[in-house]
């Protein structure tokens, strides 16, 4: 089960039901002690509806340790609180915890000292960039040393970004060492009190004759990883000859671990130059070697780390991920995050924690400066206006250099923003494999029909003035189509310093359609500082201050304004008098 929402009173029930409505897939149960133990192994997060003591009271046999214990969060019945008890980091019951309380309009109460002093927890960034704590039990230490000193000291021989207070150091002198070395000499003495992450970054090459057993396979693999000085922690995939992919020793193995097997034609494997050929090998599968080419073949590297090792039945190469393979060991990826109106109380929970979590944030600077709380610690990437292009390909350059980007877009990244020239770049790059996720965010559609009544209440049509993408000709023809059709029409873009006539041409177009008494609302810098609103008239309209920061709502023939409102009628009323 994925998550569990436990309550006791009626009122919980309530307060359940609702928190169920954002979480389709979670399951509601009365609390029963006995329930809460069948259920500890196998889910992901518990939701508790009543006080924190009865919870500690309940869950206190069954905890174990931060690796394995789930995510725990406690409610009170009103919802106004939402408490982080258990697993903060590694379960996800802080995100959670965050992301509920967002939902709710509820207070997050976050206790772990890496959140309440605002920096990044160890064992998070360590996960999030898929490197392997090798000794959970010095964690604590270093934790607390990062806390009091405001700088964690790491060495690293991987090429990444670090977060703000990471300082990158000689290996003696480091708390943290991000290798796939198993150990360092120039460490000496203080390896005892160092810690390891280990990056997934070595491919074993396996080539292994017919029935050769997994505890052969991985007595081999383990020897000639140790006798190398490599980590067998690091290893992320074996690669081998087709012939032997479905091998049930080397199947075992591979399972036994969570490791994937990536198989290559014997064709494929001879392609490879450089390495030590065997008449044996050939004559059994017509490929000169195996293990050696298919460890580089599958790693993208140009040599290997380990030649071929013979252990019995079994041959070993190892290989570290290189080039557009290494994507495997640290993918990156973007969010296209749509901001809204700018403001963070706009800003949806999900949206906030694409922004922390991604290591670069590109945007158009005015949008950035709205959002400081946000990017503290972040690579930004700023630039001004009809740079959109600019920033998006400096987006998926970075994440195809293996980090997390957000590119920010003011109000929704799919209305005339950068989610489409995100992916338009990324086709060009043929990056099909980079993963890209859309969040959206408030239009400014939205946000002016809210401030402005009920405009949108039936069909509309959006349309931009700025003729800087699209020919003139083209916008005239949708401005009268839309006119004609008598739809609600958005103006997006109305006017600027170099483009003053083109909001007065669209308003003539839609003047032979309408009536010069046609609600008109006009709404400039909505849901900021500097808002102002002006409900007017098709005729009047020319007379307010327009310009880029500026959206236009031009009501239908069934529009009105009532009480400073501007309706547009969707016909309920008019139904209902029919049915009586």
């Amino acid at each position: 089960m994925s998550i569990a929402i436990i309550y006791i009173t009626n009122k919980g029930l309530c307060l359940a039901q609702k928190i169920k409505g954002f979480y389709p897939d979670a399951e509601m149960l009365k609390f029963n002690a006995e329930t809460v133990e069948n259920l500890w192994q196998d889910t992901k997060t518990f939701v508790f509806i009543m006080a924190s003591g009865i919870v500690v009271r309940t869950i206190a046999p069954f905890i174990k340790n931060k690796r394995t214990d789930p995510a725990v969060i406690v409610l009170d019945e009103t919802g106004n609180y939402a408490v982080s008890l258990l697993s903060g980091h590694s379960g996800g019951a802080n995100k959670f915890t965050r992301e509920l309380a967002g939902y709710l309009g509820a207070e997050a109460v976050i206790t772990t000292a890496s959140d309440t002093n605002n920096m990044p927890s160890i064992d998070i960034w360590a996960a999030e960039n898929n490197l392997l704590i090798e000794d959970w039990d010095k964690l604590p230490q270093i934790a607390v040393r990062f806390l009091n000193d405001g700088t964690l000291r790491l060495y690293s021989e991987i090429d990444m970004p670090f977060p703000e207070g990471f300082l990158n150091v000689a290996p003696n002198s480091a708390d943290l060492l991000i290798t796939n070395k198993k150990s360092i000499k120039e460490c000496g003495c203080r390896a005892k009190e160092q810690l390891y992450l280990r990056p997934k970054n070595l491919v074993v090459g396996i080539g292994c004759n017919s029935g050769t057993t997994i505890d052969e396979i991985e007595s081999a693999v383990w020897e000639v990883a140790e006798e190398n000085n490599l980590s067998f922690i690091s290893v992320c995939a074996v690669a081998t000859i087709d012939l032997k992919a479905k091998e049930p020793g080397l199947v075992g193995f591979a399972k036994k671990y969570g490791l994937p097997v990536h198989s290559f034609r014997a064709d494929e494997l001879n392609s490879v130059k450089g390495v030590k050929k065997s008449k044996t090998v050939f004559k059994a599968t017509g490929a000169h070697a195996v293990s050696e080419p298919a460890a580089l073949l599958f790693s993208g590297a140009d040599s290997l780390l380990v030649k071929k090792q013979k252990r019995g039945n079994v041959t070993v190469a190892i290989a570290q991920l290189s080039g557009k393979q290494a994507r495997l060991f640290r993918p990156g990826e973007v969010f296209v995050v749509g901001t809204g109106p700018g403001g963070i109380e706009h800003i949806t929970p999900y949206a906030q924690n694409a922004i922390r979590k991604a290591d670069a944030v590109v945007g158009y600077d005015t949008y950035l400066e709205l959002i400081p709380q946000l990017l503290r610690g972040k690579e930004i990437h700023s630039t001004g206006m009809t740079k959109e292009t600019e920033r998006c390909r400096k987006a998926v350059e970075l994440a195809l250099e293996g980090k997390k980007v957000a590119v920010i877009s003011g109000g929704d990244p799919g209305i005339y923003a950068m989610a489409g020239l995100t992916l338009e770049i990324l086709k060009e790059k043929n990056a099909a494999d980079l993963p890209v996720e859309i969040i959206p965010g408030i239009s400014a559609l939205n946000a002016c029909a809210s401030r402005l009544g009920a405009p949108l209440m039936h069909d509309f049509a959006c349309i931009s003035l700025s003729d800087r993408l699209t020919d003139w000709g083209l916008i005239e023809k949708r401005l009268e189509s839309a006119a004609a059709s008598d739809f609600v029409i958005v103006l997006y873009n109305p006017k600027s310093r170099g483009r003053v006539e083109h909001i007065n041409v669209a308003r003539d177009i839609i003047m032979k359609h309408r009536t010069p008494n046609t609600p008109v609302g006009i709404v400039k810098a909505a849901m900021r500082p500097d808002e102002s609103i002006a409900i007017t008239n098709l005729k009047d309209m020319l007379s307010h201050d327009i310009d880029m920061q500026t959206t236009v709502i031009i009501g239908n023939s069934k529009t009105l304004v009532w009480n400073n409102r501007i309706i547009t009628p969707r016909g309920y009323e008019s139904k209902l008098k029919q049915t009586r």
